[in-house]
């Protein structure tokens, strides 16, 4: 048989035709997670203390679930989450047409976003809150209209305030707070929602709810058309690789995803692992503890620094460097040279810090014993520049 002749072939189009928004778009990652950093590294971390992620790990019974579903892999997951619907509708005392489960708070975020936000479309956050929400907005060609943090927390008066002036069709707040761990009662979130004006939705971002003191959820109807509330297994739970988030709201916008989202994008093991997990309130109790206990580590780390520790409803604990962003970011940089990866709030003033997730008595040994040195690095570096 003769050898097929293949004509050279020059397209005329040189690329694919982008929309103008993508076009405008920069081509980032939110975050620069750690193995990018370890591959620039040449060597893996010691300590892994910057992504927020629970050491303690899932519990016992969830790995097992996950386990076994692993010879049935070759199967689709559920597209409507069904068990796993019915069992968070019953934990939190709700129907399951409240509840939508999705690839992660990011991936629900993303669906949300592209329900609601079109080109110009004004949108309401803080300053420096969540920049995963922002990303999405900016890539559904959202505005987003910002106030400041007051005293390190989000302000739901001054979020409504801004929304009403710009009309906002969206209204992000994160309660506990990323990246500052600080938190607002729920109470103080219900009574403020009086204010909300009539067209805005509020996505209330619980990703940290259960690492919180007693009454920092909100108590609000899930029917209430106003919120749309978000939570998750990557934290608490210990399953952040799996992507398994769910959101609690009114039926006629939870059923308003089924118009735009993945339907195949829930990962069939991450479902067992999931509805395992949520029935194991003994390990929920003790990873609780853990990170109540790491908390009280890393405060102690900070002031035996001269650092200063703010208080925390998370599972992580933000560090004041007691200067400005450029030096929070040479702390940063120096602890990385020393094989401890974190992270700090990108937005001033907020940049004045670090931030350090909880982690196991090993890993904070770590990063006691590099901060010292980081520090230093940090101050000869200030020093100089000045």
């Amino acid at each position: 048989m003769p050898t097929p002749h293949f004509r050279a072939y020059l397209p005329a189009m040189t690329e694919p035709r982008y929309t103008p928004l993508v076009r405008a778009l920069p081509a980032t990652v939110p975050f620069v997670g750690p193995e990018t950093q370890e591959r620039l590294r040449g060597t893996p971390f010691t300590a892994r203390l910057g992504a927020n992620e629970n050491v303690f790990g899932p519990p016992p019974r969830a790995i097992a679930a996950m386990q076994a579903e692993a010879a049935e892999i070759w199967k689709y997951g559920d597209p409507e989450s069904h068990d796993l619907r019915a069992a968070l509708a019953a934990h939190h005392g709700v129907r399951p047409e409240n509840i939508m489960v999705g690839e992660g708070i990011d991936g629900l975020l993303g669906y949300l976003v592209r329900l609601l936000i079109g080109d110009g479309d004004p949108v309401v956050t803080s300053v420096g809150a969540y920049p995963t929400f922002n990303y999405h907005v900016a890539g559904f060609g959202g505005v987003l209209h910002t106030v400041p943090y007051i005293d390190d927390r989000q302000d739901p008066a001054s979020l409504f305030v801004k929304a009403a002036e710009v009309d906002a069709k969206l209204v992000y707040l994160c309660n506990p707070d990323n990246p500052m761990g600080s938190w607002r009662p729920g109470a103080e979130i219900v009574e403020a929602l009086d204010t909300l004006p009539e067209r805005s939705l509020l996505v209330l971002d619980e990703a940290y709810v259960e690492c919180a003191p007693e009454g920092t959820a909100a108590a609000i109807d899930a029917d209430d058309p106003r919120v749309i509330r978000m939570r998750t297994f990557s934290k608490i739970y210990g399953m952040a690789g799996a992507r398994v988030g769910y959101a609690i709201g009114a039926p006629e916008l939870i059923n308003a995803f089924n118009k735009v989202r993945n339907h195949f994008g829930m990962n069939r093991a991450a479902q067992a692992g999931a509805l395992a997990a949520l029935a194991d309130g003994d390990w929920l109790a003790h990873v609780q503890a853990e990170i109540a206990t790491a908390r009280d580590r890393i405060t102690q780390i900070a002031a035996a620094n001269g650092l200063t520790a703010l208080p925390s409803a998370t599972n992580f604990v933000t560090i004041d460097c007691g200067r400005d962003g450029a030096f929070a970011k040479s702390v940063v940089e120096a602890l990385v040279q020393r094989g401890i990866f974190v992270r700090m709030p990108f937005a001033a003033p907020q940049n004045r810090c670090i931030r350090v997730s909880c982690g196991t008595p090993a890993d904070l040994d770590a990063f006691a014993e590099a901060l010292p040195g980081a520090l230093a690095t940090a101050r000869g570096r200030s020093s100089f520049s000045g």
